[in-house]
């Protein structure tokens, strides 16, 4: 499967997708880049109200677009949440019920030593609501600055019933892991041992439809895999399987089959994509570019598909698709719109209409919507103008 997108640019903001000409632009806050932190995924949500909201960290905070109403193309923003000290990194995942989790990285600067670290939370429960108090979540090496300027970025992930689970790499080399129950109480820190294995890249944390929690991190010559099957059992150490070398920062999951996850990264040697699921060869997908992937599972012309999104060579985003676990079928990566920085997303709007996120180089977010014809064509690219 072949995708096709439209090249031109658009603004959006005066109801109806029209260029505006002759009009002043505000400076917009442009989301940092910062190449030693992993590029934000899944930034790019629908609300129980069908519309979508995209949210991009920015220095001390983040910044927020929110969709005027279900299906576009007006949009709010962006908005700027602010919150001083917050690293250009977020962790994002939603509930059931519509409610955005977030989890951010805070360094504050101590006049007596190392800065000092601590992963905080926040929640949206409505879209274009107000975001709700950060609630800083310390650090699993309590006091001791030294080792807890040393921990990775963390992922967040929600379970069945809704409660939140966090993983972040520590500074010694394994996984810590906090979470908390439906009644809103966090629970102390726990985790588990690498024993031994020297793990070379960040957690990336993905529920099947089952209800168990994966808990995969990168290695040399392997990814090792946690599994936790209720909210408060220990994570258990899956068997391990020999894999191509993964780029830190580029490992994502997606459900796409009863129980199962299909894992997606970049190869730390040539930068192309792999996708694999325990028990099976991983499959090459070509693709090379930089950073991680955006992964969306939806039927086109009433097939199960997965389509994949990245940053390409060039810069520009890049778009392919192909059947859902069916990789052997080959796909082809289609290059569209104009260089971005961090990784795009995907998601589908209030009308079912798959719709692909970038952020400009300038700061702006743009999208390409799918078109109403057969295939995955998206329409020309339309910057949301401030």
């Amino acid at each position: 499967m072949t995708p096709r997108s439209g090249r031109t640019s658009r603004r959006s903001g005066d109801g109806a997708g029209k260029a505006m000409t002759g009009e002043p632009r505000r400076t917009l806050p442009t989301p940092p880049a910062d190449n030693s932190l992993p590029a934000t995924t899944g930034w790019l949500l629908r609300g129980k109200d069908g519309r979508l909201t995209a949210y991009a960290p920015a220095a001390d905070g983040v910044l927020r677009w929110t969709e005027a109403r279900a299906g576009g193309p007006d949009w709010s923003g962006p908005e700027p949440l602010a919150f001083p000290g917050l690293l250009p990194y977020l962790s994002i995942a939603r509930s059931t019920e519509g409610f955005v989790h977030l989890l951010a990285v805070r360094k504050r600067p101590a006049a007596d030593g190392p800065d000092e670290i601590d992963l905080l939370h926040a929640i949206q429960f409505q879209t274009g609501r107000p975001l709700r108090d950060w609630q800083s979540l310390g650090n699993p090496h309590g006091k001791d600055r030294v080792k807890g300027g040393r921990i990775g970025m963390p992922s967040i992930v929600l379970d069945a019933v809704g409660s939140v689970h966090l993983f972040v790499r520590n500074a010694n080399g394994n996984i810590s892991a906090k979470n908390q129950s439906r009644t809103g109480r966090w629970q102390a820190w726990g985790g588990a041992n690498a024993k031994g294995t020297v793990l070379t890249g960040e957690p990336v944390a993905t529920m099947t439809d089952h209800g168990p929690i994966e808990v995969l991190v990168p290695a040399r010559d392997t990814i090792v895999r946690w599994l936790r099957d209720k909210p408060e059992a220990a994570l258990e150490r899956a068997e391990e399987e020999p894999v191509a070398p993964v780029a830190s920062g580029t490992l994502i999951a997606e459900r796409t089959g009863p129980g199962r996850l299909t894992h997606f990264w970049r190869d730390a040697e040539d930068s192309t994509v792999h996708a694999w699921r325990p028990g099976t060869e991983a499959a090459r997908l070509g693709g090379p570019g930089t950073g991680p992937l955006a992964v969306l599972r939806t039927p086109v012309d009433g097939h199960d598909c997965t389509i994949l999104a990245q940053r390409g060579p060039d810069g520009r985003p890049s778009i392919a698709a192909y059947p859902t676990e069916n990789e052997a079928a080959g796909l082809n990566w289609t290059p569209s719109g104009e260089p971005c920085v961090g990784a795009p997303a995907l998601a589908l709007d209030g009308d079912g209409r798959v719709v692909l996120a970038a952020l400009g180089e300038d700061g702006t977010l743009r999208l390409a919507r799918q078109k109403a014809e057969p295939g995955l064509a998206l329409a020309a690219w339309t910057r949301v103008s401030p």
